[in-house]
């Protein structure tokens, strides 16, 4: 990986968000390709050691995204995207939620409006994701689960990804 690709995570209190901006030492359309792609979320989109595997995926605007992230001893840990304003390469919105098996949404843990921005940084491609939060207490709910960590260990693996498909 090339430790000097650009990394920020943000967490504004005041407004509940957190901004997460990442570098990617590839071109856009890959980058985007492997965000809306399940054949390709499944192979980052979870941190170092767990897996991804997609239940099912439809990414247009309403659609959504339905997937387990599983650990090393089999557990999985559900997740559900409703995807909106979608502008294809450049920019899409979600309503992020967790989840069981059955899609059901877990109103005891936080819901996130994401949205995600794709620009081009020279060669490389700079993702924003501005993620927002009902309440200050949903907020750190999240960073006390380990979302700082959890997303740098998830984008290493999409490093490592990016990598591969360009060699």
């Amino acid at each position: 990986m090339n430790n000097n690709l650009q990394f920020d995570f943000l967490v504004n209190k005041d407004n509940n968000t957190l901004t997460i901006r990442r570098e990617f030492a590839a071109e856009r359309q890959l980058v985007w390709d492997c965000h809306t792609k399940h054949e390709l979320l499944d192979q980052w989109f979870a941190p170092k050691p767990f897996t991804t595997k997609t239940k099912s995926m439809n990414f247009t605007n309403g659609g959504h995204w339905h997937y387990a992230m599983i650990d090393q001893d089999g557990n999985h840990y559900w997740g559900y995207t409703e995807y909106s304003n979608i502008l294809p390469i450049d920019y899409y919105e979600t309503l992020d939620a967790f989840c069981n098996e059955a899609g059901e949404i877990n109103k005891d843990l936080p819901r996130a409006k994401w949205e995600v921005a794709f620009t081009d940084k020279n060669e490389n491609t700079i993702v924003e994701t501005v993620v927002y939060y009902n309440s200050l207490s949903d907020l750190e709910t999240i960073i006390n689960m380990g979302m700082q960590e959890g997303m740098s260990l998830t984008l290493e693996k999409l490093d490592e990804l990016l990598i591969s498909l360009k060699n």
